[in-house]
């Protein structure tokens, strides 16, 4: 988030709490420097200070009060008051109206008086900063994206009916070019950014074309439409990602970068024909993202603490496991960019890139050019690396080179398809290797899902009801448990649906996860001559495993998550 504070006065304030030495600090900054990244970030990344105490300190430093939108309900009629390519430049949202007419306004950076005159000539009346954190406003910019759907259906109705009329006798290209079909895509990318969608998938049925987001994991139907307009939709975005505009018949894959405001969104662009047309995929991802620290993935103070003493090790391998969409790449981009220091050489192997991380060596998967997992990941061993990430192992041969690049000094890093951690095990040997480099290579497996978070704004608790307590009793009876240790929340949590998170009651996503080092104990159950994988699990759990419908609970109690949400994303 953007420092309000000199870094000098942020290190007065950290070492006077006693959370930094003034070395330290100094190290990250140099740090934060070489990365482009804020310091705040670093120090956040690092495991120095949660986000949220680090917002109380400097919102106590600078004289003011924090805005914590985890407890405030947001008036859509107030926030609008700015608009939102304004409160977007300021990194400022109006969130309340006190009694005598001054308005509260919470910002990145409430020492900026410029801004604050500026927002105070705005609204015509007195203004009162408030220290909000970048997720904070990201709730109150969702307001804005409310309203915007509420008009999305007739801003695109309005646009159909003038490209109808404009584009009947043109082919297919000049209609792709038209304003109305250009307004069209814009619209469905704009209110797709708006919605925090991850994926936009334009499908195509007999008599219709319908537009589906993905948010939060889960798809939304959020438009449907005369067929008649597709195949010019379809031809404006292989227009934009550089594709065969004539090409019907073949799948096709581009990509092309679109701003709003200052947002940058790159899009993945996937093309494939279906019965009734082509269908286009859209996988949305922030141009200037960051990877996110060990606490903003979800994890616990246990959990990052292995993670952390893991990622301090020379040598060996660090699997992240879990089907496709569960935040495995995300998770090896955090895990890289806390090891990313000028003392070592990170190189990778990916399919595709999905962060730009400064100072990375990434190679970009490209069977055409013979450049696979095997083929890169066998280049990269001659590059003198330090560190390897090869994106995901799904082959002998890749396996292999991995393992002897990780028994060879190296720390590699990868994925692996598979439903839980201890099941990596048998999936090595599933690859052709031998059980004793299994066990000798593998330093920590992190099998995860991601689940819904509840949306802050709008939570609120309620007694766990009987059909709640039996599922809880059934599940951790099915992990071991006996009934004197079964302990069941007296309190859960949910979301009522508010403007922030479209009436859903969820917003964001979080992991729940399961941590598998490999130790000395659990070497023998690999080894043994008659592997059995339940006998791997027991170990595990004697040795303090604990399991994602554990971590999953755990989040259940505190508030982050539902039950609902935990219990779904392990059936799946």
């Amino acid at each position: 988030m953007p420092l309000p504070l000199a870094p000098a006065q942020l290190k007065k304030i950290l070492v006077d709490e006693g959370l930094i030495t003034d070395e330290r600090f100094d190290e990250l900054v140099a740090e934060a420097d070489r990365k482009k990244q804020d310091v705040a970030d670093i120090l956040v990344g690092d495991g120095i200070v949660a986000r949220g105490y680090l917002s109380d300190l400097m919102a106590k430093s600078l004289g003011v009060s924090r805005a914590d939108f985890s407890h405030e309900k947001f008036d859509g009629a107030i926030v609008k008051l700015i608009p939102e390519d304004v409160a977007r430049a300021r990194q400022a949202i109006v969130f309340a109206r006190e009694s005598d007419g001054t308005y509260d306004v919470a910002m990145t950076d409430p020492s900026d008086l410029e801004a604050i005159e500026f927002i105070s000539q705005l609204l015509k009346a007195r203004v009162k900063p408030f220290l909000a954190t970048a997720e904070d406003l990201d709730r109150g910019f969702s307001v804005y994206g409310y309203a915007l759907g509420e008009d999305f259906k007739k801003l695109i109705e309005d646009n159909v009916k003038a490209s109808l009329e404009s584009s009947a006798s043109k082919s297919t290209i000049e209609a792709a070019g038209d304003l109305p079909i250009v307004d069209i895509v814009n619209n469905i990318i704009s209110y797709a950014v708006a919605s925090r969608a991850s994926d936009i998938h334009i499908e195509v049925l007999e008599d219709s074309m319908f537009v589906r987001y993905r948010v939060d994991g889960i798809l939304r139907e959020v438009m449907d439409v005369t067929k008649t307009i597709q195949p010019a939709v379809a031809a404006r975005l292989k227009l934009l990602a550089g594709l065969k505009i004539d090409e019907h018949f073949e799948p096709q894959d581009g990509r092309f970068r679109y701003q709003i405001g200052k947002e940058v969104v790159d899009l993945r662009v996937s093309v494939i024909p279906t019965f009734y047309g082509e269908k286009v995929e859209m996988r949305l991802l922030q141009a200037s993202a960051k990877p996110p620290s060990l606490e903003e993935l979800g994890m616990s103070p246990d959990d990052a603490k292995i993670v952390s003493d893991n990622l301090k090790r020379s040598y060996g391998m660090i699997l992240s496991c879990g089907p496709t969409g569960s935040g495995k790449t995300t998770t090896l981009y955090a895990l890289m960019n806390i090891l990313n220091r000028p003392q070592v050489n990170i190189s990778t192997i990916e399919d595709p890139i999905e962060y730009n991380m400064r100072y990375v060596n990434q190679t970009q998967i490209n069977p055409q050019a013979k450049i696979t997992f095997a083929s890169g990941l066998r280049a990269l061993l001659r590059q003198d690396p330090n560190i390897i990430m090869v994106g995901e192992i799904r082959d002998g041969e890749t396996a292999d080179i991995a393992v002897q690049a990780a028994l060879t000094g190296h720390l590699l890093m990868s994925s692996l398809h598979t439903n839980d951690a201890p099941t990596a095990i048998p999936r090595f040997f599933d690859l052709g290797v031998p059980p004793f480099l299994v066990s000798s290579v593998l330093n920590l497996i992190i099998a995860q899902r991601l689940v819904r978070k509840i949306c802050q704004t709008c939570i609120f608790s309620y007694e766990t009801d009987e059909g709640a307590k039996a599922t809880i009793e059934r599940q951790l009876k099915l992990l071991g448990y006996t009934d004197e240790k079964i302990r069941v929340p007296k309190l859960v949590y949910r979301g009522k649906g508010c403007s922030v998170c479209g009436l859903t009651g969820y917003r964001g996503r979080i992991g729940i996860y399961e941590m598998l080092e490999v130790r000395e104990g659990l070497k023998e159950a690999i080894t043994t001559q008659h592997f059995d994988l339940e006998v791997l699990r027991k170990a595990a759990r004697e040795a303090g495993m604990k399991t994602m419908f554990e971590d999953g609970l755990w989040k259940v109690e505190i508030g982050q998550t539902t039950l609902e949400e935990v219990l779904r994303v392990i059936r799946e």
